[in-house]
């Protein structure tokens, strides 16, 4: 059992993961950022990996990661960065990144910095679904690595059962055909998208991410899936407010 599976034994509702890149704002800010949000309740964290050329991700985060690369961040520092925090950090984390991240740095090498730092799941968004059943599903078995899928709209109802019979955390609902990034209240076509992946009964636990927010589009979300991921806004947040006010913008959101 993975620590996100622990995870929903204790809890299986309105649960929040927060998604940031790592060295942002500053090189150093990234342990600073999992503690503090781990301070704030927020229920497993989403490490995001800071890439040149991200297939999924809006302008903030783009931004974001194009920061953290020019204040000198890379996968050593990174897990360097995640091995200092392994022993006082009790929130799960997910790591989420880039199938050629993991290609140039090693698979092998890649799946053991994971494990050494406590991680045991990850999103490639970019990861085929053949590519996985060919290699990676063997790959990250032998390490114990869990990985999480994304669905969309235009997913097909074979797909989803297909992702739903490999699925051991969780299954990523993106909330919409596009990049990240806020987009207002959530409406009513993407209602009636999470009315119909809710009514499959998948066996899989279900997070929503993409446009959520803030209070409002987070509990909408939780009416229909197990949770949701806020990414965009928080490091909006983040840029603007700093790492010092990481609870200010958490608390809302969960109160």
């Amino acid at each position: 059992m993975n620590s996100i599976q622990e995870l929903f034994q204790k809890k299986d509702k309105n649960l929040l993961s927060i998604y940031f890149t790592c060295g942002y704002p500053q090189l150093t800010d990234t342990s600073k950022v999992i503690l503090g949000l781990e301070k704030s309740g927020v229920d497993f964290i989403e490490v995001g990996l800071p890439y040149s050329d991200p297939l999924a991700d809006g302008p903030t985060i783009q931004d974001s990661s194009q920061k953290a690369l020019e204040n000198g961040i890379n996968l050593d520092i990174i897990f360097e960065q995640l091995l200092t925090i392994k022993e006082t950090n009790k929130t799960p984390l997910v790591l989420m990144g880039y199938l050629n991240q993991m290609l140039k740095y090693g698979e092998d090498k890649f799946c053991k910095k994971m494990i050494v730092c406590g991680i045991d799941t990850v999103i490639i968004p970019d990861l085929p679904m053949v590519e996985f059943e060919n290699h990676y599903q063997e790959l990250f078995d032998r390490y114990g690595i869990t990985n999480v899928f994304l669905i969309t709209p235009q997913t097909s109802e074979e797909r989803i059962r297909k992702i739903d019979s490999y699925s051991k955390a969780f299954i990523y609902v993106v909330a919409s055909s596009s990049i990240t990034g806020a987009k207002g209240e959530i409406s009513s076509s993407q209602i009636a998208y999470f009315e119909r992946i809710k009514a499959m009964n998948l066996q899989s636990k279900l997070i929503i991410g993409f446009g959520i927010s803030d209070k409002l589009t987070f509990n909408t979300a939780c009416n229909y899936a197990h949770g949701a991921i806020i990414g965009s806004a928080f490091i909006k947040n983040l840029g603007t407010n700093g790492v010092d006010k990481i609870d200010d913008f958490i608390k809302p959101i969960i109160s």
